[in-house]
């Protein structure tokens, strides 16, 4: 496991005596002593809360709004820790950007472990502390959840599944089928950084400087821009298949053609140079702290500007707007004035990014 990434503050002192249990075991997954000691000595000092300090087989919430939203994931990221993030935060920011791109304020998450057997302890350790700042960072509560332990070899070190629930924000409509001709198209920052940073682990590649997954919440955005009255029409977070598979999933939503400006994607050089040197086009690289937002053309330099007051929204711009459907659901002018289609991919460029 590579633990070059580890946050020099990172409180690594295991609670699980590692002289008895350094790794672990399928005891630790069967119902007993061990399991016990495993939760309540790990999971529930690091996400205590009142809803999840009960140990009820579910939690017991109020719900504080008419309309809610609800989503899950799975994370499967290899390696587990990487530049500028884990698996653990990745799990906890993951799903609260989902809610956020929802129009939803984040409340609570469930997670699901599925640990092989022989995983180490602290490692472990390592991943719910980081799970831990994550969800004190987004403002959500980890209210429930549960532990499973496969046979060694059956388990690729570690999954992590979270399910989310938060409540729709005032006044938030959020669909594809509101995006219409004359929106424009706001990406709230620079692409490609969390693939690329994945990969430049696993193929051996060294940068000058590390290359850090972008990897952040969103909520704080969005929600900023809804206390603003921002009329958001449509807002899609860029993972899996990147800024390309976003648009393309809009376009064909809502029936039109989006049409992407090349020159006002921003890409870091160093990013631009991996991408070469690996053959991925930046368009299709995963990020985990980025979005697309579409909004009605007269709002389009307010929503930059109060993007841009976030450290996450500071390379936040207008990159392309809706128009009426061609049959080709995203177009994009490169840099050179060419018209080139962006299709959706046809298999996985990157896997086991997120």
């Amino acid at each position: 496991m590579n633990n070059n990434f580890e946050n020099p503050n990172f409180d690594t002192v295991c609670p699980i005596p590692l002289s008895d249990y350094p790794e672990v075991t399928m005891a630790h997954g069967g119902g007993g002593k061990l399991m016990h000691n495993l939760i309540s000595g790990m999971m529930l000092k690091v996400f205590s809360n009142p809803a999840l300090d009960l140990q009820h087989d579910g939690a017991l919430l109020s719900v504080p709004a008419d309309r809610i939203a609800f989503t899950t994931d799975s994370h499967v990221v290899s390696p587990l820790f990487y530049p500028g993030g884990d698996i653990g935060s990745l799990s906890v920011f993951g799903t609260a950007n989902d809610l956020a791109m929802c129009g939803a304020k984040p409340l609570w998450l469930s997670v699901g472990f599925i640990i092989e057997e022989g995983f180490p302890m602290n490692e472990l350790w390592r991943v719910v502390v980081s799970m831990g700042k994550a969800a004190k960072e987004t403002g959500v509560s980890i209210v429930t959840g549960d532990t499973k332990v496969v046979d060694r070899g059956k388990g690729d070190g570690l999954y992590i599944n979270t399910a989310g629930v938060g409540i729709i924000l005032p006044n938030a409509d959020i669909s594809p089928l509101r995006v219409k001709p004359g929106d424009a198209v706001i990406l709230s920052g620079d692409i490609g950084r969390h693939g690329i940073a994945i990969m430049a682990v696993r193929e051996g590649m060294e940068f000058e400087l590390a290359i850090e997954s972008d990897l952040a919440p969103l909520c704080g955005l969005t929600e900023a821009l809804f206390e603003d009255s921002i009329d958001i029409h449509c807002l899609r977070d860029l993972t899996r298949g990147g800024l390309a598979s976003a648009m393309n999933e809009i376009a064909s939503s809502s029936g039109t053609t989006v049409h992407l400006e090349e020159s006002s994607i921003p890409v870091r050089e160093d990013i631009k140079g991996a991408c070469e040197i690996l053959g991925y086009d930046p368009l299709f690289v995963a990020n985990e702290g980025r979005f697309a937002a579409i909004v009605p053309a007269e709002s389009a330099d307010k929503t930059v500007e109060i993007l841009q007051r976030y450290p996450a929204g500071e390379n936040a711009c207008i990159i392309g707007h809706v128009c009426e459907n061609t049959g080709i659901p995203v177009k994009m002018t490169s840099i050179i004035g060419a018209e080139r289609i962006v299709d959706m991919l046809s298999g996985e460029q990157l896997p086991r990014i997120c």
